[in-house]
């Protein structure tokens, strides 16, 4: 079959998919943006239709873009944004919903009165997580109390739940496939990541019927295969995972203590804690890198609601610059002597300080200040941020952080001036690879790998390969006055909240 890999990747604002070749290289390409669903402040919602429409003609774009029938397809490995949820009806596929995305916040109320009722720790031995709206579980307990009709199907099996790759699963295969993958398990505040399986005093606690749920595969194995009458061909489905989760693989951050962070809308940073479930005391989530052959390997992750969003902000909001990669240009010339610092808490914070009330606020502004030094925070408050997660993760696990090295991808990552000055603030080598695209990387690997006709975990180690390495330039007197700076302006913020 010539080793080609279909990977499907699924994000928050547009689907994309790409066709890898044999020798892992982008063989053809094809995205489409769908709509976003703002019904109430603080709610977002897809159309799943919209989204399965998507899927299909972005995967028959990358078909057609790489030169190629559907049939010369060996596997297709399928990556999607985590955390969101979908319920349909067993009988037709319809959906009974909107999707409730994973940045919506309306089931916040729910998550204090749980908290109230003492039941944090609970869900947090358990899941590994934090009772936020984040999570999905909450969002699947309010689309059945508020969809009419939906609880009581839900317990006559009438109802299917899932994140978007359960959702795909089921339409690519004409709904004879209702799977999901661990780490997309992980992520619904419903798994129970010790025992790998569904949790039936949590299921009870949020009341979710069991026979609404999928069953739950290891990353790399047979999720089904496609109805010919989608793309010409049947093609199985040989790989799932969550888009972070699928990054990690993708960067080939295989051993204990590797770690890589994504940048993106928001950024997520996952270290790999080997078969250890580490348990933080720093308000960092406990989840599943991946599971092969029936071995879990956990990782301890943090994440940021803001990152790429900050220079979208610099653009749409201030229209201080016409273009994203315009930021590191303009902060390079931002005046060295004026000290600067955007806490980015525009829909509150996230790891570690997790305070959805906090607010987004900017100190130390003087008459001089202006565009280049509004730049040169937006870009540094990321970089603040990466290093208050890493610092968190070398409190909670073995590491004394003399040895990290950070892989990065994502959008931002293009910028040298902000992957220097990440460098230069974690005081750790920031490593930039070849191929960007990890997250649908990693999805094709656990597809081809499963196949057969792409290498093993330790040759697609070996074969990840660096675009650039940047080593820590900044004095040490300088970077722990900036970092006292920081951590004031963050002190403020949370106060004002």
């Amino acid at each position: 079959m010539g080793g080609y890999i279909l990977a499907i990747d699924q994000g928050t604002t547009s689907t994309r998919a790409i066709v890898f070749d044999g020798k892992q290289k982008i063989a053809g390409v094809g995205q489409k943006e769908f709509k976003q669903h703002f019904p109430k402040s603080g709610w977002v919602e897809h159309d799943p239709e919209e989204i399965w429409q998507t899927v299909v003609f972005t995967v028959k774009q990358a078909i057609d873009k790489a030169g190629i029938s559907a049939s010369a397809i060996a596997a297709i490995g399928i990556t999607n944004q985590r955390e969101t949820v979908v319920v349909w009806d067993r009988e037709t596929g319809k959906p009974i919903h909107n999707a409730i995305v994973w940045q919506d916040r309306r089931t916040a109320a729910f998550c204090d009165k749980l908290k109230k009722k003492g039941l944090e720790k609970t869900f947090a031995k358990k899941t590994g997580l934090l009772l936020d709206p984040y999570f999905s579980g909450t969002k699947l307990s309010w689309l059945l109390s508020n969809v009419k009709g939906a609880q009581a199907r839900a317990a006559k099996g009438e109802l299917c739940f899932g994140t978007i790759d359960a959702f795909l699963i089921w339409r690519l295969t004409g709904g004879k496939s209702f799977v999901t993958d661990a780490t997309n398990a992980s992520r619904t505040l419903i798994y129970n990541i010790v025992e790998n399986a569904w949790d039936d005093e949590l299921l009870e606690i949020l009341r979710i019927p069991r026979p609404m749920l999928p069953e739950v595969k290891d990353c790399a194995a047979e999720f089904g295969v496609t109805d010919p009458s989608h793309f010409g061909a049947v093609i199985p489905i040989l790989g799932v995972a969550g888009d972070q989760q699928a990054a990690t693989i993708g960067q080939a951050c295989f051993k204990p203590g590797m770690l890589k962070s994504t940048y993106g809308t928001g950024c997520f940073a996952l270290l790999n804690t080997g078969k250890d479930i580490v348990r933080s005391k720093n308000r960092l989530l406990t989840t599943i890198a991946y599971r092969l052959d029936g071995e879990t390997t956990y990782a301890l992750e943090g994440s940021i609601f803001v990152a790429g969003a900050a220079v979208q902000w610099l653009r749409d909001g201030l229209k201080v610059i016409k273009a994203a990669p315009d930021t590191g240009t303009l902060a390079e010339s931002a005046d060295p002597s004026q000290e600067v610092y955007l806490v980015p808490a525009f829909t509150g914070l996230g790891a570690p300080h997790w305070d959805p009330d906090a607010r987004g606020a900017i100190y130390g502004m003087t008459r001089n200040t202006g565009p280049a030094e509004f730049a040169r925070a937006a870009l540094e408050s990321v970089c603040y941020q990466t290093r208050d997660l890493l610092d968190a993760m070398h409190r909670d696990w073995r590491s004394n952080g003399k040895d990290t090295v950070l892989r990065v991808d994502g959008g931002m990552v293009a910028s040298d001036w902000t992957m220097q000055r990440l460098s230069d603030l974690l005081d750790a080598p920031v490593d930039r690879p070849i191929i960007l695209e990890t997250t649908a990387l990693g999805a094709a690997w656990l597809a081809g790998s499963r196949a057969g006709v792409w290498p093993s975990q330790d040759e697609f180690a070996n074969s990840w390969a660096r675009d650039r390495r940047f080593e820590p330039k900044m004095d040490g007197a300088t970077r722990r006055e900036k970092l006292k700076g920081w951590r004031s302006a963050v002190k403020r913020t949370l106060m004002a909240a």
